[in-house]
C-alpha cells in the first residue's frame, strides 16, 4: 500500500506537466473530417475572386421573372406619377437600339420589309423634356434667389441637367434597367437622353404642374450641401463684387489685413476685410493676402446672392394655388 502511494506520488508530478493527449473529436454526421475548412476556404478564394475579377453587368431583362409591361407600369406607381404608358414605352426607346435590332435582323437573312421595326424613340420626347427642365430651373432659381445674376442661374442650371447629375439620379430611380439600348451599361448621354425623354412623357402625361413638382423634388434636391463658386466658376470675384456694389449705388469696397497667424511658417493664414463706408462687409481667410482677399469677395457676394451657408432651406412643400383651392374648399 505504502509502495503504490509512494509510486503515486512521484508520477504526479510527471503527470501535470505532461502534455495533453488530444480528445478525438467525433465527426460530425454525414461531413467528412475537413470538409468544413475546405469549404470555407473554396468561398474566401471565390469572394476575392470576385472582387479581382468582378463579373461583367447584366441586363435585369436576361434575368429571369422579368414581365417588361408589369415594370413599366411599376414605374409610374414607385413615383407616384401617372403615365400614359404608350409615351413612357417611348420614352425608353433609344435610336440606337432600334439600329443595333435592325442590324441583327438583317444578319439573319430576313426580308427587308421585316427588318424594320414598328418603335418610334425618344428624340422628340427628350428635346421636349430637356427644354421644360431647362425652363423650369431658371424660373424655380430666379424665384429663389432674385438678386443672382443671368450667369449665375445658367451655371446652375447647366450644373443640373448636366450628365453627372442627371445620370446619377436616373440610376437611382432604376431607369436604366428599363431603357431600350444597344449597350448595357447605359452610356451616359443615352441615359441622360432618355431621363429627358421620361419628363417629356411625363408633361405630356399629367401637364406642367406635376412635371415641375417632379423636377424639384429629383433635381432640385441635388442642390443640397452644395455651395454656388463650386459650380459656377468665377476669373475675378473682386471685378464682380465691384460691379455688384455699382448696381446698387454702394462706394467700392477696400481690403484690409485684419488678423493673421504663422506668417513665417509654412503654413501661415491671412484673414482679409473688406469694408464699405468703414463697414465691415465680409471677411475671408487665405494662405496668402491675395487668397484671402478674393475670398473675402466671394463671401460678399453670396451675402448679396443671398446664397450663404445658413440660407432657408428649399420649400418642398404644396404650391401655392393648390393651398388656396384647399382653403376655399374647405371654406365653402
Amino acid at each position: 500500500m505504502a509502495s503504490g502511494l509512494g509510486r503515486l506520488l512521484l508520477l504526479g508530478p510527471r503527470r501535470l506537466l505532461a502534455p495533453a493527449a488530444p480528445t478525438p473529436v467525433p465527426p460530425v454526421r454525414g461531413v467528412k473530417k475537413g470538409f468544413r475548412a475546405a469549404f470555407r476556404f473554396q468561398k474566401e478564394l471565390e469572394r476575392w475572386r470576385l472582387l479581382r475579377c468582378p463579373p461583367p453587368p447584366v441586363r435585369r431583362s436576361e434575368k429571369p421573372n422579368w414581365d417588361y409591361h408589369a415594370e413599366i407600369q411599376a414605374f409610374g406607381h414607385r413615383l407616384q406619377e401617372t403615365f400614359s404608358l404608350d409615351l413612357l414605352k417611348t420614352a425608353f426607346v433609344n435610336s440606337c437600339y432600334i439600329k443595333s435590332e435592325e442590324a441583327k435582323r438583317q444578319n439573319l437573312g430576313i426580308e427587308k420589309e421585316a427588318v424594320l421595326l414598328n418603335l418610334k424613340d425618344n428624340q422628340e420626347l427628350s428635346e421636349q423634356g430637356t427644354s421644360f427642365s431647362k425652363t423650369c430651373l431658371t424660373q424655380f432659381f430666379e424665384d429663389a434667389h432674385p438678386d443672382l445674376p443671368t450667369e449665375g442661374i445658367k451655371s446652375l442650371v447647366d450644373f443640373l441637367t448636366g450628365e453627372e447629375v442627371v445620370c446619377h439620379v436616373a440610376r437611382n430611380l432604376a431607369v436604366e434597367q428599363l431603357t431600350l439600348s444597344a449597350e448595357f451599361p447605359v452610356p451616359p448621354p443615352v441615359l441622360q437622353q432618355t431621363f429627358f425623354a421620361v419628363i417629356g412623357a411625363l408633361l405630356q402625361s399629367s401637364g406642367p404642374e406635376r412635371t415641375a413638382l417632379f423636377i424639384r423634388d429629383f433635381l432640385i434636391t441635388q442642390m443640397t450641401g452644395k455651395e454656388l463658386f463650386e459650380i459656377w466658376k468665377i476669373i475675378n470675384p473682386m471685378g464682380l463684387l465691384v460691379e455688384e456694389l455699382k448696381k446698387r449705388n454702394i462706394s467700392a469696397p477696400e481690403s484690409r489685413l485684419t488678423r493673421q497667424s504663422g506668417s513665417t511658417t509654412a503654413l501661415p493664414v491671412f484673414f482679409v476685410g473688406l469694408y464699405c463706408d468703414k463697414k465691415l462687409i465680409a471677411e475671408g481667410p487665405g494662405e496668402t493676402v491675395l487668397v484671402a482677399e478674393e475670398e473675402a469677395a466671394r463671401v460678399a457676394l453670396r451675402k448679396l446672392y443671398g446664397f450663404t451657408e445658413n440660407r432657408r432651406p428649399w420649400d418642398y412643400s404644396k404650391p401655392k394655388e393648390n393651398l388656396r383651392a384647399e382653403k376655399a374648399i374647405t371654406a365653402s
